[in-house]
């Protein structure tokens, strides 16, 4: 059994918003940035966990995703499976038909025990506790997002009127007059 980069993804994300959601909604740009994913890959994900009413978009400026519910109220269980991530340890899919049509291989059951006790564990650990985690390991949350925007304000140009003149002809009428 292995967990994909989909599930470590979402699980990685979703801890960085419940860090960070306190101060209004988050950005994917700003996940994206700080957690090295693809803003692309974070967009179909949050679509997913969006779907699965695990997270809230707001839209317009300062828009981003806040949890749906309580940190305390969301598993990692639920978050890897509302991303399409099979937690499946059986080369049969849960099937029984490892040896083709019909027949289980030898060592099924202990493969679907190892499902039951890995979807128990992950159904314990909530995002919640895994906030905390990092939190407790000396994690510092900014209060603003640094995320680097892509317009900036323009410095104000002053106009600078100078006393010479601004062409030939303008600067012969000078000489004349002197």
């Amino acid at each position: 059994m292995r967990l994909t980069t989909k599930g470590r993804f979402a699980v990685t994300a979703m801890i960085d918003l419940g860090l960070r959601q306190e101060s209004g909604p988050v950005t994917l740009a700003a996940i994206s940035q700080r957690q090295q994913i693809s803003l692309s890959y974070l967009e179909q994900l949050f679509g997913k966990l969006r779907r699965n009413e695990l997270v809230e978009s707001t839209r317009g400026p300062g828009g981003g995703y806040t949890l749906a519910r309580a940190a305390k109220d969301i598993t990692v269980a639920q978050i890897i499976t509302s991303v399409d991530e099979p937690l499946d340890a059986t080369h049969c899919g849960g099937k029984e038909n490892c040896q083709g049509v019909g027949e289980r291989c030898m060592t099924h059951d202990l493969w679907t025990s190892l499902n039951a006790r890995m979807v128990e564990f992950l159904d314990s650990v909530t995002l919640q506790k895994l906030v905390e985690d990092q939190l407790a390991k000396g994690l510092e949350v900014e209060d603003k997002p640094s995320l680097k925007r892509a317009i900036t304000a323009m410095p104000v140009n002053k106009i600078v009127r100078a006393n010479t003149p601004n062409s030939v002809f303008a600067l012969g009428g000078t000489l004349v007059k002197s």
